[in-house]
């Protein structure tokens, strides 16, 4: 059975609703990470299965135990849960070490010590629990609350957008830090981000939100390669559109030519539709069939990601090797290389997510 089972919920705030008929679960041990642009949900539900906000209909259960329904809503101190906000929320008048046993303060001393200790030692805090929050980096704080909160070891642990105020190399060690740790101490989680790359770092499944709903519930594998929704194909990753007709289940027939995939698509024959192309579906080849001229690039350290531009005035993107610095008007010839071919409709994009 899932450690979190929510069916169904709806909740909002006077007549606004903000959430709508959504479901998702988390089994034991896993994490996942509901995903999305400012103002699609995603708080709203972090905050109904934290017990800060009623449902007005479904259920939310937690360990099986019913703990939220349009007529119950339990405490979230009586969900053995743990919570990490964005702004940590620490208490200044406390050193680290009474910071992170401040929920264990009912604990025989020698539990609490036993348990803080380990925290310490695991969040790479040994040595500052003398320390006031105030002594200490954006990073360590961070690490400060997020020990805290797995302290009175809870079964789930909430995090609503808990490293969206450090630098993005911080951001990136430290959210590969708190997976490990979980992993480790085999707490679930839920993540709570605008980031991709946040949620792909941590998560064993993401829920794409969007309006109050999730789009596609999967791994980041099948998100990124496999969308089912225009609007998480836009979302998701980076890419263009290029239009194409369908030639059979999985050939299409595009400026580019006959493209072949290893995905059948759901679309007639005849039907026009647009083809999904990555940047790593685009491989720079100097033997390549495709010429293009470089319309703009960004320098990612290993990598520069260019823009170029076809004959026929479609761009693709496409990533070549650092060392492959190319200028703006330049030519450059590529080949595609793209099994996992994403079609959908012709004019699809608003209408997959109404």
């Amino acid at each position: 059975m899932p450690l979190l089972t929510v069916e169904e919920i709806s909740a909002g705030y006077g007549n606004q609703v903000v959430i709508d008929a959504l479901s998702f679960h988390v089994n034991r041990g896993e994490i996942v990470s509901l995903l999305g642009a400012s103002g699609c949900g995603k708080t709203t539900a972090l905050r109904t299965v934290a017990g800060f906000e009623p449902v007005r209909q479904g259920q939310i259960r937690i360990d099986q135990r019913l703990v939220s329904s349009a007529t119950l809503t339990v405490p979230p101190e009586q969900r053995s849960i743990g919570m990490v906000f964005q702004d940590y929320a620490l208490f200044p008048h406390l050193n680290i070490r009474d910071n992170i046993g401040f929920g264990l303060r009912k604990k025989p001393a020698v539990d609490r010590r036993v348990q803080v200790d380990h925290l310490l030692e695991a969040t790479g805090l040994d040595g500052m629990a003398g320390r006031y929050p105030h002594e200490l980096s954006g990073g360590q704080q961070q690490r400060v609350a997020l020990a805290r909160a797995l302290a009175p070891r809870p079964t789930l642990l909430l995090m609503d957008e808990p490293f969206s105020n450090l630098d993005i190399e911080l951001r990136e060690r430290l959210s590969t830090e708190v997976r490990d740790l979980l992993k480790a101490e085999g707490i679930s989680g839920i993540l709570v981000t605008h980031d991709q790359h946040e949620a792909f770092a941590v998560s064993d499944k993401v829920g794409v939100m969007h309006s109050g709903r999730i789009l596609q519930w999967d791994s980041p594998y099948n998100l990124y390669h496999q969308p089912k929704h225009r609007f998480v194909a836009d979302f998701i990753g980076q890419g263009r559109f290029i239009p194409g007709t369908v030639r059979s289940p999985q050939t299409f027939e595009t400026e580019l030519g006959m493209l072949h995939g290893k995905r059948t698509c759901t679309q007639s024959a005849g039907d026009d539709v647009e083809i999904l192309i990555r940047p790593d579906d685009v491989v720079p080849d100097d033997r390549g069939d495709i010429a293009a001229v470089v319309r703009d690039k960004a320098f990612k350290g290993a990598e520069i990601l260019y823009t170029l531009e076809l004959p026929t005035g479609t761009r693709l993107l496409s990533l070549f090797p650092s060392h492959a610095d190319h200028h703006v008007g330049d030519e450059v010839r590529v080949r595609l290389d793209a099994e996992h071919l994403i079609c959908f409709p012709k004019h699809s994009r608003t209408e997959s997510i109404q």
